[in-house]
Formats: structure tokens, sequence, C-alpha cells
């Protein structure tokens, strides 16, 4: 009775922590937002809060190093004080897009935002989806490693599908847009060695119009021994400049305010290109000098990966099938530990042709899918002690859930280092020691 009362009033603070219109802290994200109403309302005094406020922590450091594209199902289970976390790279002038969407009967919040670790190790936010969590992009300002948490609230359950893809943050600065057209590229020598490519070369037909890649101010207009006829443009909040060089005709004025899509001048050959096919030089300059600006600009964009794992499995308990089953750690070191064949694992999660399980013990990493299998009987034994003890988890510090007299048969479904998982006559779930 009283667990029941606690469950109660502990779910009727939760709902009241709901993210929705919070006054306390207007610029919080709504992650910040849900923990400061769990502080409020005292849930952090308890043990449950406690563990929700610490994981949104140690996500940070067990991020899932992975590739972009990518994308993920995953199942959080209310009974559990969940997350996922993952590390990409990105460079600089690249945007991320991250999609999120959620299915459960019970409504379903999960909180996402995008970190940068600092060189002393501390985590900065840089960007948070709104309280729908729906999407989220990001324009990286340098070149790294990235991180983007996801978080549920306390005591939900649904499932989720993340896509995260990356671009270029401008558009192409011609109409018809390929990577082909891109035939010479930033850092290449030039001049026999004396000088290096800052820029790249987009190559059309001659007086092809080139673009405006954003709103943004034409900042100067002239002629110059390299890039002959050229124009200099800066993107409307940027902190670059961009170059645009060779043309036949400028048409763009100085201190002009263009839009996305207006022509700034014609393809040409001038300045020092004049023995070459039309082309663009294109270049992007901070204050720190020219940067590549292919990133910016690239216009492949590679297809989300398909998922061929089974998602029906998603938060289910399953079995390694072989002798052994090579388990590699959240973190995807070259590292990895073979999983003994009935090893017990839940599945959280699946991408590509893998699965993100958890091991009895918590540990979290990722196996091939077609590698585990349903949790049928394996066999049967008795009970030949004076009594076993039936554990709900494989420690002998763990809560006991029965005592099984002497002469019991229970039915093995796997295997944990020195325990085996069972089932009683009454369909009682538990672990018991082979020691």
């Amino acid at each position: 009775m009283r667990i029941s009362l606690y469950l109660l009033i502990l779910v009727a603070c939760l709902s009241a922590c709901k993210s929705g219109p919070f006054s306390l802290i207007k610029s919080a994200s709504p992650h910040e937002q849900y923990e400061n109403k769990l502080i409020s309302a005292g849930l952090d005094k308890n043990t449950m809060g406690q563990r929700w406020i610490s994981k949104s922590k140690s996500l940070l450091n067990e991020a899932k190093l992975i590739k972009l594209p990518y994308k993920e199902m995953g199942y959080f289970a209310a009974e559990k004080i969940e997350g996922a976390a993952f590390n990409f790279n990105l460079e600089r002038g690249q945007k991320l897009t991250a999609n999120l969407s959620t299915q459960s009967v019970s409504g379903f919040a999960i909180y996402m935002d995008i970190w940068e670790q600092k060189e002393n190790g501390e985590f900065k936010k840089l960007a948070f989806a709104d309280s729908s969590g729906a999407s989220l992009q990001l324009e990286a300002k340098r070149s790294g490693i990235y991180l983007l948490r996801l978080q549920p609230e306390l005591l939900v359950s649904g499932s989720y599908t993340l896509e995260l893809n990356v671009g270029p943050s401008l558009a192409f600065p011609l109409k018809n847009t390929s990577r082909k057209q891109i035939q010479s590229f930033y850092g290449v020598g030039r001049d026999n060695g004396t000088r290096k490519h800052e820029g790249v070369d987009i190559f059309s037909s001659f007086r092809t119009p080139v673009l405006a890649v954003a709103d943004g101010t034409v900042t100067r207009v002239n002629e110059n021994n390299l890039g002959g006829r050229v124009v200099w443009f800066r993107p409307k909040g940027k902190d670059y400049t961009l170059y645009y060089a060779h043309l036949d005709e400028q048409i763009a004025t100085e201190g002009s305010e263009v839009a996305l899509g207006d022509t700034l001048g014609l393809m040409g050959n001038t300045g020092n290109a004049k023995t070459t096919p039309p082309h663009l030089h294109f270049g992007l300059y901070t204050s720190g000098g020219a940067i590549d600006p292919l990133p910016f600009i690239d216009p492949t964009i590679a297809p989300t990966p398909k998922i061929s794992s089974d998602i029906s499995k998603l938060n289910i308990t399953l079995r390694t099938l072989k002798s052994t089953v090579k388990f590699i750690d959240n973190q995807q070191k070259e590292t990895s530990v073979n999983l003994k064949q009935h090893t017990i694992a839940r599945v959280l999660a699946a991408s590509g042709n893998q699965y993100k399980i958890e091991l009895p013990d918590g540990k979290i990493g990722y196996v091939s899918a077609s590698l585990l299998i349903a949790t049928k009987p394996l066999t049967t034994r008795k009970v030949e002690a004076n009594s076993q003890t039936l554990y709900d988890s494989p420690n002998l510090a763990a809560g006991i859930k029965a005592s099984l007299p002497v002469g019991q048969t229970v039915t093995v479904l796997g295997n944990f280092d020195n325990f085996q998982l069972v089932t009683t006559a009454d369909n009682t779930i538990g672990w018991v020691s082979l020691k």
C-alpha cells in the first residue's frame, strides 16, 4: 500500500513536470526546465529523480561514435532510467539536421540537444529542440566532434526514430547543382607550388549566372590580376565573406542587399583564368584568412541508411545464438569481448544490421542482430540444494524474489556469468547462481 501511494504521488508530481510553459527560467532548454521542475517538486531528493539527473550528465560521457548520415529506432521503458547519446564529426560550414519522431499511447516527450566538448573536457550546449522535440538544426562553426543527447521524461514508455543528416549550410552558387562541376579543390598547389588554391573552381558554360548562396550584402565589386572581375559577398549574420572570381560580367552593385538566388554575375575566365574553360572561383574568407568553402556548398547529401534489423524485437529480452558473439562496447572502441552462447540481453535500439543491447549487469554495447534469438526454453533442471535463491538480477547482492525448495523443476532461459535465468511453474522469472 505504501509503495502504491508513493507511486501515485510521484506520478502526480511528474505530471506537473511535463514540458510546457515555464516562467522560472525562460531561456532554459526544455531539458533544463524539466530538471528544474524536478528540483522544485523535491523529486531530486528521491532515488528516481537523482538517477534521472545523474543519467543526464553521464550520457555526455557515454556517447556512441557514429558516422553520418545515421538512423536509429529505439525504445525507452518507463521502469528504466534511460537515454541515448551520439558522437559524430562535422566540418565547419556543414549543417546537421536531426529529426526525431516518437510513438506512445501515454504521451511521450524526449529531450534532444546538441553539445560540443571543449579542450578542458567540459561540455557546452549549442542547440536544443523545442518541447515537441521534432526537429533540430545546427550549423557547425568549427570542425570537430559534436554530441547529440536524447533523454525521455520519467515514468513514460515509447519508441523513437532518430534520423541524422548532414548537408551544406549555404546554397550552391549555380542553378544546376552538381558535385561533378567542382573540378579543382581548396589547398592544391598553384604556380609551381609557390601558393595554394584558396577556394574551389566550379565549371559550367560561358556566362552561366552565378548566384547568391544566401541573403546578404555585396560588400565590394572590383577587378584584380588573379581573379579578374570579382564580387565580394557577405551572407547575413555570418562572420565570413564570399569571393566570386573570373566573372565575365559583374551584375551586382557594391553595397546592394541581395536575396538567396539573386544573380551576382555571369561566369567567365577573366584574370589569370584566360587559358582555362569558363569557371567560377568560389572562395571563403574569415578574419583568419581563407578556409575550405566546399563543406559550405557541397550539394552531395548521402541518403539515410536503412535499418535491416527486426524492430519488433525492441525492448525484448533475447539471447545469443552462437558459441561466441562479438560485443562492441558503447564507445565503439576496437577492443571487444565475446559473449558466450545463450547470454541474455535486452534490445534497446536498432541501427543498420546491429542491435544496441543491455547486458544484465547494465553494460551497453552492440552486436549483430542476426546473432540474437528469442529466449525460448533451453532445458529444465531440478533444484538440488536444500533451497535455491531466486534473485531479481545476476548478483548475489540482488533482491530475492523467492526461495525454491529442493526438487522443484525450473525452466532455463539463458545465462549470464555464473547465473542462469529461469522461470518457475508459476511463471516467476529470476536468476539462480550456479556456484
